[in-house]
């Protein structure tokens, strides 16, 4: 028997978001394969955004400027819709991302004070009325989620005081919004994902 959220008769976007260390990137390759969903990413999820994401993340860079960031992060992300989320969907797939606007204005609008209104505003020319179906926040102790992090890129190196922040501002978006919701990231990877799972089809069905 098919799953019910994989035989939607449209193509469905799932973003999942989150601060580093929380396991974004193993549960949303989980959740894809599950629905047979397109797999992707920010920044990064395509040719020119990879070349962005090397950019952004490079620790050797530290004097690019928080607005720098911000722009770079928006500019990724209108060729991630124009290129994958929005022909995906438009065929009926099913998009599932490791990260999307919600991380912008976290980490940029929130993270980095320059103003959840201004970044919204920045990214919201790119987006091109694209918005995700369901936003999945997996939660973490900071301290957990700090320890799982190997080499720090250019934004992790910020430490615990961003990644606090951006919790912070996380579960803010996520309160009383019927298009999100919190996930426990603590345990074993399958107890995660069936977590997950749960929610998933709770929303989508």
């Amino acid at each position: 028997m098919s799953d019910p959220v994989a035989a939607s008769a449209r193509g469905r976007f799932i973003v999942f978001e989150g601060a580093d260390g929380t396991g974004k990137s193993t549960q949303a390759a989980r959740l894809a394969e599950r629905l047979d969903a397109v797999l992707t990413r920010e920044p990064g999820g395509t040719p020119i955004g990879s070349k962005i994401r090397t950019l952004v993340l490079d620790p050797d860079h530290p004097e690019l400027d928080d607005r720098t960031e911000t722009l770079l992060m928006a500019a990724d992300r209108a060729q991630h819709v124009a290129e994958v989320i929005g022909p995906a969907l438009a065929s009926g797939r099913h998009v599932v991302s490791d990260r999307h606007v919600a991380s912008s204005l976290a980490y940029q609008g929130v993270g980095r004070g320059l103003g959840v209104d201004a970044v919204a505003a920045v990214n919201a020319f790119g987006l091109d009325g694209v918005r995700p179906d369901l936003t999945v926040l997996l939660v973490l102790d900071t301290s957990d989620a700090q320890s799982r992090i190997g080499s720090p890129d250019r934004i992790e190196a910020a430490g615990s005081g961003l990644a606090r922040a951006v919790a912070d501002a996380y579960r803010s978006f996520a309160a009383d919004r019927s298009d999100w919701v919190v996930v426990d990231a603590s345990g074993s990877i399958d107890a995660v994902a069936e977590r997950v799972w749960s929610a998933v089809e709770e929303h989508l069905t």
